[in-house]
């Protein structure tokens, strides 16, 4: 049996070969597995990197088509502009909210603006409008006809159905617009 008390041990950092020990190659067997998982880290980071980059191309293209900045520069869309001697649209009447079509007959409010009169009358979000005056309300084009009819200034019963399905009746003035 071998006396291992009388061998030198090697200091933390040194080889066996430079503490005095036998010859040959110095073994690392921890060292292969390092490098492998260095090349898999590096790999997956690059895959990674490149995936992420490609999103954010993807997202800032839907972003700008959405927001219409990257329309092809050319002659615009729009009807040609009315003839100078055309007199200006007169005023009209607004009740200060902002409606779609709901699922059923109705205005559906999605917005109602603070300072106006459909805030006064206690509109709020997720009210259905049905009646205006003595006009039915089905649909956000019925409401904005009925709303042109109506005066400005001359208050009109207007009838709404809350998310919570009670039938309300308010009274609204509509305001103008210039």
């Amino acid at each position: 049996m071998e006396q291992t008390v009388l061998r030198p041990k090697p200091m933390p950092g040194q080889s066996p070969r430079e503490a005095g020990g036998g010859e040959g190659p110095v073994r690392r067997p921890h060292a292969a597995p390092r490098r492998a998982r260095r090349s898999r880290t590096l790999l997956i980071g690059l895959g990674a990197g490149t995936a992420l980059l490609l999103c954010g191309i993807a997202i800032g293209i839907a972003a700008a088509t959405v927001t219409g900045v990257g329309a092809p520069a050319g002659p615009s869309r729009q009807a040609p502009s009315p003839a100078p001697t055309a007199a200006p649209a007169p005023p009209g009447a607004t009740l200060g909210v902002e409606v779609a079509d709901g699922a059923k007959a109705g205005a559906l409010v999605v917005a109602v603006h603070v300072p106006g009169p459909g805030y006064t009358a206690g509109l709020v979000r997720g009210d259905i409008v049905l009646q205006l005056g003595a006009d039915r309300v089905d649909s956000a084009a019925d409401l904005a006809r009925a709303v042109s009819r109506s005066r400005p200034g001359r208050a009109v019963l207007l009838t709404v159905r809350h998310d919570s399905g009670a039938y309300q009746q308010l009274t609204v003035t509509p305001g103008l617009v210039t």
